[in-house]
């Protein structure tokens, strides 16, 4: 697949990614793979601001409604699944579009993940109900506790990350850092990264704007039919997890509003701090449509072959 490529568009949530991956797709006439870790699950529908159902008429997309909330999903399922759906898009096209805002799925498309071990699902269960009942504070306070490795070396801001961390140290003994390799795999196809950013003000009123959208679309009701499932590790993200409060009562529902919107705008600075610190992505506003696909259509013609390609 040496003459292969995929273009992968990336960004921030709400900066208008999913439009130029569409547009991408219909220029080069291919298909496209989601890399949103909530998009797959086809019980979330409202909260995750998935492609429209005119996108998805345009443009064939691959992890989009994929999975249940119940399937255990993480970068190494993504992993395989895009590695196995890039492939089946090469045999009639010599692009690919990826697109999507969770670095860590995208970073193991393109590097390869580390092996870990299976993790006993009531771990998981157990630290989620303990992480909702007793907050960040305690949750980072066991990970402290349990795999200093990790707290001093990892992500102490991200929840799921140090559940994540928590549970592998739980079911092994050994810390989660200590199953990585840091080997990065070559991949026998080129790849080119795309970057989308807008100005803060502006990707902000996008944001806000798009929750206020979720809310008049159903987004409440969505929840409550979900409450069931709150303890599922895919609901126990931003959208959802302000809803539930809400329904038990623990704040009213322009509280939660405002939480989705701030907790939104958090993820959204994560997302670009994790982004930035990769010098292979070229940057472009997601109004340069036009410009972006001069610019992958120039690299596509000068590209080396199987190695990602920096703009």
């Amino acid at each position: 697949m040496k003459n292969k490529t995929c273009l992968i568009i990336v960004g921030p949530t709400a900066v208008g990614k999913t439009s130029v991956a569409v547009e991408l797709a219909q220029q080069f006439n291919t298909e496209i793979i989601s890399a949103d870790s909530r998009q797959c699950y086809k019980e979330l529908n409202t909260g995750v601001a998935k492609p429209s159902p005119e996108q998805l008429q345009k443009v064939k997309h691959y992890f989009i409604n994929s999975h249940s909330i119940q399937d255990e999903v993480n970068a190494k399922v993504f992993e395989e699944y895009a590695l196995q759906k890039v492939g089946n898009i090469f045999k009639a096209h010599d692009t690919a579009v990826m697109v999507g805002g969770t670095g860590l799925y995208i970073k193991a498309f393109c590097e390869g993940m580390d092996e870990v071990p299976v993790i006993n699902p009531a771990i998981r269960e157990e630290l989620v109900i303990n992480f909702k009942n007793k907050g960040l504070d305690w949750l980072q306070t066991e990970v402290e506790k349990n795999d200093p490795i990790y707290f001093f070396k990892g992500e102490i801001k991200n929840p799921q990350r140090m559940m994540r961390a928590l549970e592998v140290k739980l079911s092994t003994g050994r810390s989660i850092i200590e199953f990585r390799s840091h080997k990065k795999r070559e991949r026998d196809f080129t790849i080119i990264k795309i970057g989308l950013e807008l100005p803060k003000e502006q990707l902000h009123q996008n944001i806000n704007n798009r929750v206020d959208d979720m809310m008049s679309n159903g987004l409440l009701d969505e929840v409550k039919n979900l409450a069931s499932f709150k303890h599922l590790n895919a609901l126990q993200t931003v959208g959802y997890k302000e809803l539930f409060d809400h329904l038990e009562g623990k704040i009213s529902l322009d509280k939660a509003i405002e939480q989705i919107k701030t907790n939104t705008r958090q993820y959204a600075k994560r997302q670009m701090t994790w982004f930035k610190k990769d010098e292979e992505i070229k940057w472009f506003t997601a109004s340069d449509i036009s410009e972006v696909c001069e610019v992958v259509k120039k690299s596509l013609s000068t590209s080396g072959e199987g190695k990602s390609e920096v703009l």
